[in-house]
């Protein structure tokens, strides 16, 4: 059979522009997932119906979306909090950069609570489609305005698709071009080489193909080893949440389900189990990487005091069809540290989940 005929420029242009925004739908998406989960009494989240067009006539989601959006969240915020504790603990302040931020809240979030005083930087990066909306939602919304500090220090930028303030950067870009080409500009005066920083990748990578988030993640670890500043390179830690092991019937549902809407998950097909996923860090040299299913989570690592509060806010009649959902998501997390001695690294090599039982995972008896 004869390959395909070559589509027209302006053809490839077009699908392109519509799998893009395919795959912004679904920060839509996620967002009236908590926004859901928010209202349900799961979570509790003050700003994002802030960031969500017409919240109070959202219809709620089904149990199923419900509890996976709390585990979700659970994971990452459990994650998010220690590893600023842990940065508290050596006495530096931390840079967290959420790359294909969307409607996230996680910094009002961290601003207005305990750990504000240890955060020195805040950086969302995304397609400038999201980031312009983003801007004009916080500029719109007192709420989220004030979070950012006084209205002198709050600035917009290349054409309102950019926001600046004291700590939080909104930055327009597509991660999927080269990294050399787009990160100096949009970082080099806001990171420093020398703190620890945490890259969070929330249903991300699994949207690029292989080699552009591998380029992106080397990206950061040159940067962070290459520190003229300090003889010490900044800690670098990430956690992604995605998909994985989709190559089952169940995976293929999935994968044709999202298909169907335009949206390919070229970025799952690397990783065909939960053994695979710390692959993603140690090919780029972390010192330590882990994986656990959100199932795992569910069962191991939430308190039963929690569990047994989320399943009375709801009747959850499809528990098999939610294990399989969470059996095809995962938490993946992972650190690079520098190796001279001098570093106190014992601290961020036990960065992890912690079992309900309170011990770091890997560690229970």
């Amino acid at each position: 059979m004869l390959p395909p005929s070559p589509q027209p420029t302006s053809r490839r242009v077009e699908r392109t522009h519509g799998a893009d925004a395919a795959i912004r739908q679904t920060d839509s998406d996620a967002a009236l997932a908590r926004l859901s989960a928010v209202k349900k009494g799961y979570l509790t989240d003050s700003f994002i119906g802030h960031l969500v067009p017409r919240s109070q006539l959202q219809p709620p989601r089904p149990p199923l979306i419900n509890v996976g959006t709390y585990v979700r969240s659970y994971s990452i915020d459990h994650l998010v909090e220690e590893w600023i504790s842990i940065s508290k603990q050596e006495r530096k302040p931390c840079q967290i950069v959420s790359l294909g931020a969307g409607s996230d809240t996680r910094f009002w979030r961290i601003a207005t609570g305990p750990y504000n005083d240890y955060l020195q930087v805040y950086a969302e990066l995304d397609f400038p489609e999201v980031t312009v909306k983003k801007a004009m939602s916080i500029r719109k919304s007192k709420q989220l305005s004030t979070v950012l500090g006084p209205p002198e220090n709050v600035s917009l930028a290349q054409g309102g698709m950019a926001l600046h303030s004291s700590k939080y950067h909104l930055l327009p870009c597509d991660l999927r071009m080269p990294p050399s080409e787009i990160l100096p500009s949009l970082l080099g005066d806001i990171l420093s080489p020398s703190l620890p920083t945490l890259l969070l990748f929330e249903c991300v990578l699994v949207y690029m193909s292989p080699e552009a988030s591998s380029n992106l993640i080397q990206w950061f670890v040159d940067y962070f080893q290459s520190n003229p500043v300090s003889p010490d390179s900044g800690v670098l830690g990430a956690i992604v949440y995605e998909m994985f092991g989709l190559q089952d019937s169940f995976g293929q549902v999935m994968m044709n389900n999202l298909r169907s809407r335009n949206v390919s998950l070229i970025g799952a097909l690397p990783y065909p189990s939960v053994q695979t996923l710390p692959e993603r860090f140690t090919r780029h040299n972390f010192t330590m990487s882990k994986a656990l299913t959100l199932r795992e989570i569910r069962e191991n690592f939430i308190p039963k005091s929690e569990l047994a509060r989320i399943s009375a806010l709801e009747m959850l009649d499809e528990v098999e069809e939610l294990n399989l959902v969470l059996d095809h998501y995962a938490i993946t997390w992972g650190v690079e540290l520098d190796p001279t001695p001098e570093l106190s690294s014992a601290a961020w090599t036990q960065w992890g989940m912690r079992t309900a039982r309170g011990l770091p995972d890997g560690l229970e008896s």
